[in-house]
């Protein structure tokens, strides 16, 4: 077995990780590493949307913005701490800037501003873009940065052990998936840990998160960490054959929406549900501002989300978007849009027939995406289903994004650090200024050590996973069909729709599976061992939400992006309304339990420049 020993170890190459480490080396710790399960893997690498959207603080225009009124837009979503909203405001314009200065190309006007557009809940133009990638050349970037550093990345090395002495972080336990014949690991010793590898993804079957993202935040449950929020996600329409967020300008355009039955009869299907054409094409033009599902809109654009998945789940039709025809009611010209849609399309110069060309003028960009992922919607209609996009909860963290375990921190999707509704695009923002927050606090006043016991924990840990890995040994694997299994069920009773006596049923079935995991996952060749913890992760994890959204739909209704049923069928029946009580609370599961805990509200900060000197330099000149 390889050991390892570094002052302090990132899991996880997106933006997030990337970040922490850079963050990190510049601060003067510079004997770090990497851990990774596959570099190109994760979603900030291999995911977007028509115009992936980068949410910081105005830097353009004559509206007054500031620290405090981004912190109390953040914060106005609801579950959200205070300190927290507050922390990513004010870091805001030094992570934007670093990703400027760096070579990520947001937009300027010609006198240097960076310009910005409106995103949903955002009072003010903070959103900025550079297109479809904005993760992905951020990634590229930061990466870059690394590698000119020459901080070291152990590459396919999957954490299966968060190394734990009283509380305390004192080192890592990795499953080397470089050995294809037998079983190798890869210890660290190391006081501090930033947990960066995204939201647990693979919890779901219809999802838009890359195949290639699963998450790990079991480690941190098994460490002994908290959890936030995990009952808030976000939801929404995304294609299936390539999994995309189909929003902004791909419903801007007005595309016509149509199910397929087994017999390949099609239909118009929105038509039937909507007052008239103009109702309809308002509604299909909002789901661009208005994409993740908002149980408050289910009369208006997220009615749309309600029946795509009725048409899809319950009727078992295959649903599309097509950009070849227009859709009822444009057939001959403009005259049934409403005057926002029409004004929007317009000023673009889009006043253009056939979706296809609208989208060609508006932005091309959109149709090349699919293009080089093999679908051609200029010939073809794209196929779509309402899919989990982003938990706006995760690990529990405090201002500096440690969590409740000392030396544990998290950064990026898996800390929870967001509330019920968010801004388009503030969950980039929350990962640039978690990682930086992170890496500050190790570099300046953390103060923990690897344990003298790190022999004796690292022994426990190995057999522990040695344990499972005899156990589960057999001629035949079933871990893809059990991972399946897993994961369609989690989408039938934990996603946007929460019927209580489903989700009961269901978190019985998941308590079931675990209870039988060594039973039922089964491994045939070794390369199949890091599905095997893939899986118990999984498993894991789903225990948690599905725990957190129970005690959320029973406690506090529908809300954000969760539309819950006492029972019956959604479109007989109205949500249960929300308890407006649960959004001045974080619901907390601390591994056994799931609770409501007062958020932190926003402080009262000290702004005289002598006293926050004088602390400035008492926190960093020790180091």
């Amino acid at each position: 077995m390889k050991i390892y020993d570094f002052d302090a170890v990132v899991i996880g190459t997106g933006c997030a990780g990337y970040n922490s480490a850079d963050w990190l080396y510049d601060l003067g710790v510079k004997n770090i590493a990497i851990v990774t399960e596959a570099v190109n893997a994760g979603t900030s690498r291999n995911t977007g949307s028509d115009k992936q959207t980068y949410y910081k603080m105005s830097l353009a225009g004559d509206a007054g913005d500031s620290v405090r009124a981004m912190a109390e837009t953040l914060f106005s979503g609801g579950a959200m701490d205070g300190d927290v909203a507050m922390c990513e405001a004010a870091g805001s314009v030094k992570s934007f800037l670093k990703l400027a200065n760096l070579g990520v190309r947001f937009p300027t006007n010609e006198y240097g501003e960076y310009v910005g557009y409106k995103t949903d809940h955002d009072p003010y133009c903070r959103a900025t873009s550079i297109g479809p990638y904005t993760s992905k050349k951020m990634t590229e970037v930061l990466e870059d940065e690394v590698k000119r550093k020459g901080i070291r990345v152990l590459d396919r090395a999957q954490a299966i052990r968060i190394l734990t002495d009283g509380g305390c972080v004192t080192g890592l336990l990795c499953l080397d998936r470089s050995s294809v014949d037998k079983v190798e690991y890869i210890a660290i010793r190391t006081p501090y840990v930033i947990l960066a590898t995204g939201g647990p993804a693979a919890i779901y079957h219809d999802s838009v998160y890359p195949v290639s993202h699963t998450g790990n935040s079991s480690l941190a449950l098994m460490a002994g960490a908290s959890f936030s929020n995990l009952s808030e996600w976000q939801y929404g329409l995304a294609s299936t054959k390539f999994r995309w967020n189909v929003s902004g300008t791909y419903q801007q355009v007005l595309p016509r929406y149509i199910s397929v039955d087994e017999n390949g009869n099609e239909r118009e299907f929105l038509r039937e549900f909507f007052e008239n054409d103009r109702e309809m094409l308002k509604n299909i033009f909002l789901k661009g501002y208005e994409w993740p599902f908002d149980v408050r809109k289910i009369y208006g654009s997220s009615y749309i989300d309600l029946l795509v998945y009725r048409e899809s789940v319950i009727l078992g039709r295959r649903v599309f978007m097509d950009f070849t025809r227009e859709p009822s009611g444009l057939e001959n010209g403009f005259e049934s849009l409403d005057e926002v849609s029409y004004t929007y399309l317009k000023n673009s110069g889009a006043l253009i027939a056939m979706p296809i060309e609208r989208l060609r003028k508006m932005n091309p960009g959109a149709i090349s995406l699919y293009a080089d992922h093999g679908i051609d919607i200029t010939a073809e209609p794209l196929e779509i289903a309402v899919c989990a996009q982003h938990n706006n909860g995760g690990i529990r963290i405090d201002s500096n994004w440690q969590t409740s375990v000392k030396g544990l921190y998290c950064a990026g999707e898996a800390a929870g650090s967001l509330g019920i509704f968010r801004p388009g695009g503030s969950a980039l923002n929350s990962c640039q200024v978690g990682s930086m927050r992170a890496a500050e606090h190790i570099a300046s006043v953390a103060c923990n050590r690897v344990s003298d016991r790190f022999d004796a924990v690292l022994e426990s840990a190995v057999a522990e996973a040695d344990e499972i890995i005899g156990k589960t040994r057999a001629d035949k694997s079933t871990l893809r069909n059990m991972r399946d299994r897993y994961a369609k069920r989690m989408s039938r009773a934990f996603a946007f729709l929460r019927d209580i006596p489903v989700m009961e049923d269901a978190m019985r079935e998941i308590g079931d599976d675990l209870a039988s995991f060594e039973r039922d996952n089964r491994w045939e060749k070794v390369t199949e061992i890091s599905a095997l913890f893939k899986n118990l992760d999984i498993i894991r994890m789903q225990g948690a939400v599905a725990e957190s959204m129970l005690y959320a739909a029973k406690n506090y209704g529908s809300r954000g992006s969760a539309y819950v049923l006492e029972c019956g069928d959604f479109m007989q029946r109205e949500p249960v309304a929300e308890n407006e009580g649960g959004r001045g609370v974080a619901i907390v599961f601390d591994g056994e339990k799931v609770s409501s805990v007062p958020v932190k509200p926003l402080p009262e900060r000290d702004l005289w420049f002598e006293s926050v000197w004088a602390k400035y330099r008492e926190k960093w000149d020790g180091k």
